[in-house]
């Protein structure tokens, strides 16, 4: 390393550390090739926000067919599965620490189709929000060990690398999602999207079943029991660095939760865009996608926290845009888009930093950290998320309000983590 720094500069030496050790940790997940891993961990992300989005189109079908007048209470078809997601992870990250990844994501995938078929059934409004929280549940297994597998064969700036290349896949689904919920309520009804569900499930689950190896190795497993459990919570959440942006994309997720509950009345109701509002939606979602390209290409070079921070800031600065002309009560159509763009765009160039920089130093506790991390920006930004949905008014600026509130809250927490540096963190150009 001395050699190399010599003769290089300091960004390319830690590059090629990080390679040399890329190169030893690639073994765990053999017979898979790096592509393949990849694809197979966006695979089983994305059965979370397909879960999600494919229902946006479907809220005012559903709403007629349970007789459901109140347009906000359509929300919970949403709202009762990110809850389910954010309960499930408790446990799946011990469970996983104990057991090893492969049971514990197979098992909770096998839950996740059943659900999808319980909810193709059901009868009535309250028995789809209890399938929609069972779904939930099952999704929560392939979020949390999804990035503790990622965790046991990668580090720091090769893990966030990882982690935008598995988003630039899985993040394409939120962007078609809505638009393939809106054709296949075209050849049938609101159920048939639950068919698409169950088949994505059961393909997703079959692949990981054949292909996907255990990463964690029998001596590196702990006790499932209450003291062990116990003592892994607190060592994950008594470290300044994983609660610390934990929190922070608690507020970012609430941000971007508060837009997706909100967006079928925004752009139904107050835009007037009718069937092209899974246009419009994909069209912004996209950015999401360029972020995560972006990022992949240029951590290794500029860090997680020169980029994630510099997102940061940029968001508020969004967000605060979207408030005064809200209020103002000056923001067509063409300025909600290119705002909610921009809010998209920054999203995606934080949330994989953030998640990599909270798992960091969590390599022996890669399981545990990975539930706490999961259910902390669920539960806290389904809070907030569904409080900005819930004030929806027939006018932007409830989500307005709401996107400037959680925006600016993650910078103030990611402020007092870092001591008041940002982009350098504590001296650590990471």
């Amino acid at each position: 390393m001395g050699i190399i720094s010599r003769v290089t500069p300091p960004w390319k030496a830690r590059a090629l550390a990080d390679t040399s050790a890329d190169t030893i940790e690639i073994v765990r997940h053999r017979p898979m090739g790096f592509t393949e891993f990849v694809i197979v961990i966006a695979a089983i992300m994305a059965l979370n926000p397909l879960a999600m989005d494919m229902m946006l189109p479907a809220l005012p079908n559903i709403g007629a067919s349970f007789h459901i007048d109140v347009a906000n209470r359509l929300q919970t078809v949403l709202s009762a599965f990110v809850i389910g997601f954010g309960l499930g992870q408790f446990v799946i990250g011990p469970l996983s620490d104990s057991y090893g990844r492969r049971p514990v994501l197979i098992g909770g995938m096998v839950v996740y189709a059943i659900a999808s078929v319980f909810a193709l059934a059901a009868p009535s409004f309250e028995l789809l929000l209890l399938a929609r929280v069972l779904e939930g549940l099952g999704t929560a297994a392939t979020r949390v060990i999804a990035t503790s597998i990622v965790r046991d064969c990668y580090a720091g700036r090769r893990m966030a690398s990882v982690v935008s290349l598995a988003m630039m896949v899985f993040i394409a689904i939120p962007v078609i999602a809505p638009s393939f919920g809106q054709a296949v309520m075209l050849l049938t009804q609101w159920r048939g999207i639950f068919v698409v569900l169950t088949l994505y499930g059961i393909i997703a689950l079959l692949w990981t079943a054949a292909r996907l190896p255990e990463t964690l190795p029998e001596n590196e497993r702990k006790p499932f029991s209450v003291a062990e459990i116990s003592a892994s919570f607190r060592n994950t959440l008594t470290n300044r660095q994983t609660l610390g942006y934990a929190l922070a994309a608690s507020g970012i997720f609430g941000a971007i939760l508060g837009y997706v509950l909100s967006s079928q009345q925004l752009f139904t109701g107050v835009y007037h865009l009718g069937h092209y509002f899974p246009v419009a939606f994909a069209a912004i979602a996209v950015t999401i996608a360029i972020a995560g390209f972006l990022n992949a290409r240029l951590v290794g070079r500029l860090g997680m926290r020169v980029i994630s921070h510099g997102a940061l800031v940029g968001c508020v600065l969004i967000a605060l845009a979207c408030f005064v002309t809200a209020m103002l009560d000056v923001l067509p159509l063409w300025l909600f888009m290119t705002l909610s763009a921009g809010m998209m765009f920054t999203f995606g160039l934080m949330f994989a930093n953030f998640t990599a920089l909270a798992m960091e130093p969590q390599r022996a506790n890669a399981g545990t950290a990975s539930s706490l991390y999961g259910s902390i920006t669920t539960l806290l930004g389904m809070a907030a998320g569904a409080a900005v949905g819930q004030a929806f008014d027939g006018t932007p600026l409830p989500f307005a309000t709401g996107f400037l509130a959680c925006t600016s809250s993650a910078l103030v927490i990611v402020l007092i983590t870092e001591k008041g540096r940002l982009f350098h963190g504590h001296g650590k150009p990471v």
